[in-house]
């Protein structure tokens, strides 16, 4: 073991996957979370619970690492600020304070010249029943909310009543796009100019939460290109270091769309383990903690399998061919929407 540490905030299945990441760089790990269960705590070398603005606590975990990092994007704004003033923290957390909000996310995309589908700030009921223009349409809270949490398809005026929306909430109202596919790319930046990008991995969403992608992307060599290029202009725009995903929808007439930024290692990304030399989460600590850059490339196809909710039971019993990888993120309670784990089958 080197006499690096770095410190991750969260304990999920991100969390838990940059852990064996960093240990297989000889990199130590110290996850701090506010989930006492996290599962995070299997896979990292130390486990400090607490929340996030126990001063106490946050001040020791920053004094026993080199490097801090994190493996979901809605952590306070104020206690990554707090950390960061101690120990810097990347990607930086004013990367945060643009992504966590949709509406300023999408901001900034527009003024950067980046097609997102059109949109208008939502703020009372009245907003919404005048923006007629923008349904149909899908409704969400303009922070928090992931797996389709905090999002309310309208597909026409009349559902508006039905709703029962609080309004002490802001929200957004996007206008659908007429959906071929979704895509996602993957990006690892180390600094201006310097990155690695993983090809376009098309997904499968059931119930707003991914349920299946693959590699590579059957999309055009326009949409390929395109897709890898904004992800690039946007990681430098953000002056970002690490790993980001950049998820995209295209329109049945081969438009593309930004959805949304996700600062961090993602979902559709864990094929990259079993498919590319270097995965996503190994470019994310290498980044991170000043490592060098090696070429990523793509070894095999790849399609993987999210385990939601139940579906975990059964694959807890399953005997896996050779080309089969099934990763348990060791959660102690299964819920229905949760995900449990994934099965990523690689093509030989």
């Amino acid at each position: 073991m080197s006499n690096t540490t770095i410190g991750i905030i969260g304990g999920g299945q991100l969390g838990s996957m940059l852990s064996t990441a960093a240990k297989n760089l000889n990199i130590k790990t110290i996850i701090i979370s506010d989930d006492k269960d996290a599962p995070g705590q299997f896979f990292a070398d130390e486990f400090i619970f607490c929340k996030y603005d126990n001063d106490i606590k946050i001040e020791e975990f920053c004094n026993r690492v080199d490097f801090i990092t994190f493996e979901f994007e809605n952590i306070p704004y104020s206690a990554l600020t707090k950390i960061d003033s101690i120990k810097k923290i990347n990607p930086k957390p004013s990367i945060n304070k643009i992504v966590q909000n949709r509406l300023s996310e999408k901001d900034f995309l527009n003024k950067n010249n980046i097609r997102t589908t059109s949109y208008i700030p939502i703020n009372n009921e009245n907003e919404l029943k005048s923006s007629q223009d923008f349904i149909p349409g899908i409704l969400k809270t303009c922070t928090l909310g992931y797996d389709g949490k905090g999002q309310y398809k309208i597909n026409n005026e009349n559902e508006i009543d039905n709703l029962k929306i609080n309004f002490e909430n802001k929200y957004i109202l996007e206008k659908l796009v007429k959906l071929k596919k979704e895509i996602s790319v993957i990006i690892t930046r180390f600094g201006k100019e310097k990155y690695e990008i993983y090809d376009p991995i098309e997904n499968i969403h059931e119930d707003q939460i991914l349920k299946y992608s693959k590699i590579p992307a059957e999309i055009n060599k326009d949409l390929f290109n395109k897709s890898k290029e904004w992800a690039k202009y946007i990681s430098e725009e953000l002056n970002y270091i690490g790993t980001m995903c950049v998820e995209y929808f295209i329109d049945k007439n081969e438009n593309l769309y930004v959805n949304e930024i996700a600062p961090r290692v993602h979902n559709s990304g864990h094929l990259t383990i079993n498919a590319y030399n270097i995965s996503q989460f190994e470019n994310h600590i290498r980044a991170v903690c000043g490592l060098d850059k090696i070429e990523t490339k793509k070894l095999y196809n790849a399609k993987m399998i999210n385990l939601i909710g139940e579906d975990i039971l059964v694959y807890r019993n399953k005997n896996f061919q050779h080309n089969e990888f099934f990763f348990d993120y060791l959660k102690n309670t299964v819920k229905k929407k949760r995900k449990m784990g994934h099965l990523t089958i690689i093509e030989k």
